[in-house]
């Protein structure tokens, strides 16, 4: 029997109609029982006699592969993929997916961090808890100059819902699609301009050797005073110690993160010690529906490859 080895967990409980799909193509399920990722050690343990993976965040290199001799395809449960090894899945015949799917849950929680931040929320339930009911003036999102620094498919989902905000929307891309950013209200201009003029920054660029901490402490100087930032891409892409300054110093006034350089993220981690910083632990595609639609995503990958035979949908190295 084909066996696919699920790290993603819950995802018996969350993906009923992926799970269903595995089973009824006939192949055998081995799931992450527990709610935090396999450790690499449990990994190694593990992939010996699995046929397919649906992974999270979990490293996958040359070592584990070697170790994975029936390995055909790694479905990734989510987006990024910068903790795979395509090249090196490629040259063993390993197919890697990833699933889009996962873009409208982190996109709205974008928008959520801007009304969060700009209203002061977080601080409104301390001072409720606390007895306190004082009056704390907020901003609005309309009329401000929110910029994308970059505009794949997550930062276009969250355009298309800050149509209505009346906020004037910049966006960076590497390789811009001026048409399609012109249909949807959004200019394209550089990462400069953004930085030099957005009231709210939310960083959206893919995790690669180049982006690796590009926002430390001379992007952050460069940001306009008072500004809000908001990372739910990758920990890697920002120095949190130039963050933390920025926010420290007044710099910023205030910045949401759902994502850290090192996850889990530390209780000793100076940002959370800091009242204008917000944050949630790697939760912007944990909805009902998002999750659902990955798992029907990722099992299909698997169906694909090992019983049909075909090309898989979002296959990454061709």
């Amino acid at each position: 029997m084909k066996q696919v080895l699920i790290c993603a967990f819950r995802y018996l409980e969350s993906c009923q109609e992926g799970a269903q799909l595995l089973r009824q193509n006939g192949i055998g399920i081995k799931a992450n029982p527990g709610t935090v990722p396999y450790t690499r050690e449990e990994l190694c343990r593990l992939v010996g006699d699995v046929d397919a993976v649906i992974t999270g965040n979990e490293v996958w290199d040359e070592e584990l592969y070697a170790l994975a001799p029936r390995l055909k395809v790694i479905s990734r449960f989510g987006v990024g993929v910068d903790n795979i090894d395509l090249e090196g899945a490629k040259r063993l015949g390993i197919k890697v997916c990833n699933a889009p799917g996962a873009t409208n849950g982190v996109a709205e929680l974008v928008v959520g961090y801007m009304i969060a931040m700009l209203r002061h929320l977080p601080t409104g339930l301390q001072w409720c808890r606390a007895g306190c009911w004082d009056r704390r003036f907020g901003q609005e999102i309309r009329g401000k100059k929110v910029g994308l620094l970059g505009y794949g498919r997550i930062p276009r989902l969250i355009s298309h819902k800050m149509a209505n905000f009346d906020a004037q929307l910049l966006a960076f891309d590497k390789c811009p699609d001026e048409a399609y950013a012109r249909a949807n209200g959004v200019r394209l201009c550089s990462m400069e301009e953004i930085l030099n003029s957005c009231d709210i920054v939310s960083l959206h660029l893919p995790a690669l050797p180049e982006t690796r901490g590009i926002m430390d402490r001379a992007a952050f100087a460069r940001m306009k005073r008072g500004a809000y930032f908001i990372n739910t891409s990758r920990g890697s892409l920002v120095d949190e110690e130039a963050l933390y300054d920025a926010l420290a110093g007044g710099r910023l006034a205030g910045a949401a993160c759902d994502v850290f350089a090192q996850e889990p993220v530390r209780a000793d981690n100076p940002l959370l010690t800091l009242d204008n910083f917000i944050c949630t632990p790697h939760w912007g595609s944990d909805t009902q529906e998002t999750v659902a639609a990955v798992g029907r995503i990722t099992a299909g990958h698997v169906v694909d490859v090992l019983c049909g035979g075909g090309e898989p949908e979002y296959w990454l190295n061709p």
